[in-house]
């Protein structure tokens, strides 16, 4: 596919050369942040001024999605355009994965890099690192870099799974060599205090899948050893990142492609001492809020440093929400006060809806005006709508749709149809229909969350129902077949109805 630049030739040519200047780009990837946790869409239990600046100021999507009801394939559709479930092992990946993309497959950051942007991915990452079982203790390789980062300071996978510490361009951050670290995630390291051994140890009660080595007083899921100096803290966390970014703006101004992945508000939930007890919602949404006041502290170092004006900013979450997902922070108790789901059905893991309609707005001072738009657009199709606006080629075969002048704001509209994931198991979306077809399995996991197992293909029309309350497949067999068959021609055999739930931790 050959993609074009979005000014023709002859118009850069005439244009000064402050304007001539490749735009930056930014992603900033929430972390199991739901539709209904910003109060661009109406809540008001908790605020959040700067993400919702870029929505009122940009273009705000009410029907956008991840690929994926769950964090690793969500960020592999993102980075490669490619449906998750077309690669088997695109699934939640322990800390101690190998990479999951391959350093010769074509992404989003290698594109930009070919653009001559400098590159950096700062963050959760989730995506693995290295070949097979990683030696903490010597450069890790491939590490994100290798996938078209120049530079990449990361946690390994998510805050709550060894090992805790950061690593930044392939190597571990401030370990000491005489305390090496060891990882392992069937069986502990003698000694090792774990939730189960040690419960005295615990300062922050896990309720299920959460009870290996405790660090910071926090059990974790997988064992750890060693590496005591390197192990990061998790209320300064936010803080730490920020100042990475911060580092990288100094040494880059542009053009540069910039993957921020906030760790918020996955478990383990632990915000900074300015914003605990800040909101009536407990500690997911005090962190909630610490991920707003983060999206400020980036805009003012970009309006500081007068990059800003020449910077698109793409804001969105990488699934969606899930109240207690292994550690009993209260979370559950304050489901009366506020809906992360926004009134939608499901959540994490879940085929319903508030699996991957998340929050996505498009920012880009003086570039975009403020628009809502409520047709279905994916994370994935950002891919080819980027290339077109750097004017770069991608090849045959993605799954991304280049719809640039949606996602500026230039024209409503988006994507037909598009084939949804959590866990291994599909949904369809075709217009504002969203077709689940039958699956075998638990009809809820520990989270609480509906995972949309049904036993037939039930049908529901979103725009008349958006909380998916009413199947209406009985009503209409003749859609219900149509839509079953272009579902069946679009994901061909990797659907099998006898698909059980993976384990989820």
């Amino acid at each position: 596919m050959r993609t074009k630049p979005l000014l023709p030739l002859a118009a850069l040519a005439a244009l000064p050369a402050t304007a001539q200047q490749q735009p930056n780009v930014i992603i900033i990837m929430a972390d199991d942040m739901g539709y209904g946790d910003v109060s661009a869409y109406g809540q008001t239990s908790v605020s959040t001024p700067n993400i919702d600046r870029l929505a009122h100021e940009g273009v705000c999507f009410t029907d956008g999605h991840a690929t994926s009801a769950t964090s690793t394939p969500s960020r592999y559709g993102l980075f490669t355009g490619m449906y998750p479930w077309k690669n088997a092992d695109a699934k939640i990946l322990p800390g101690d994965a190998p990479l999951l993309i391959s350093p010769t497959q074509f992404t989003m950051p290698r594109m930009f890099q070919q653009a001559g942007y400098h590159t950096a991915a700062i963050g959760k990452w989730h995506l693995g690192m290295g070949y097979g079982k990683i030696d903490w203790n010597k450069p890790i390789t491939p590490a994100g870099n290798a996938i078209g980062f120049d530079y990449t300071c990361l946690i390994a996978a998510t805050v709550d799974r060894v090992p805790t510490v950061y690593v930044e361009d392939g190597r571990v951050v401030g370990l000491d060599p005489n305390d090496p670290i060891y990882v392992d995630y069937n069986e502990n390291f003698p000694g090792e205090p774990t939730a189960l051994t040690d419960p005295e140890k615990v300062e922050m009660q896990w309720c299920h899948g959460h009870q290996g080595t405790i660090v910071n007083g926090i059990p974790r899921i997988g064992y750890m050893k060693g590496g005591q100096q390197a192990r990061w803290k998790d209320d300064e966390m936010a803080q730490y990142f920020l100042d990475r970014i911060d580092h990288f703006l100094q040494q880059n101004q542009g053009p540069f492609f910039l993957y921020y992945g906030l760790h918020e508000p996955h478990v383990p939930r632990t915000p900074m001492t300015r914003f605990a007890g800040s909101t009536p919602l407990g500690p997911r949404g005090d962190v909630i809020a610490e991920a707003d006041w983060c999206v400020g502290e980036l805009v003012k170092m970009l309006r500081k440093r007068h990059l800003l004006d020449n910077t698109l900013i793409i804001f969105s979450s990488d699934n969606g929400p899930v109240l207690d997902d292994g550690y009993d922070d209260g979370a559950r108790e304050s489901q009366h006060l506020h809906d992360p789901n926004g009134g939608l059905r499901g959540g994490k893991y879940s085929l319903f809806d508030a699996g991957t309609r998340v929050p996505f707005f498009i920012y880009w001072k003086g570039h975009v005006k403020p628009v809502v738009n409520n047709s279905l657009v994916s994370q994935q199709d950002l891919l080819a709508s980027l290339a077109r606006l750097i004017g770069q080629d991608i090849p045959e075969g993605l799954d991304s749709e280049e719809m640039l002048d949606v996602f500026l704001g230039k024209r409503l509209g988006g994507r037909k149809q598009m084939v949804v994931e959590a866990s291994g198991r599909l949904a369809y979306r075709s217009g504002h229909y969203a077709l689940v077809p039958p699956y075998q399995g638990p009809q809820t996991n520990e989270t609480d969350n509906e995972l949309g197992v049904v036993d037939h293909y039930a049908l529901y029309d979103l725009s008349a129902d958006a909380s998916q309350q009413t199947d209406i497949a009985d009503q209409h067999p003749d859609l219900v077949a149509r839509l079953k068959a272009e579902f069946l021609a679009t994901v061909g055999t990797y659907y099998s109805p006898d698909t059980e739930q993976e384990t989820l931790k």
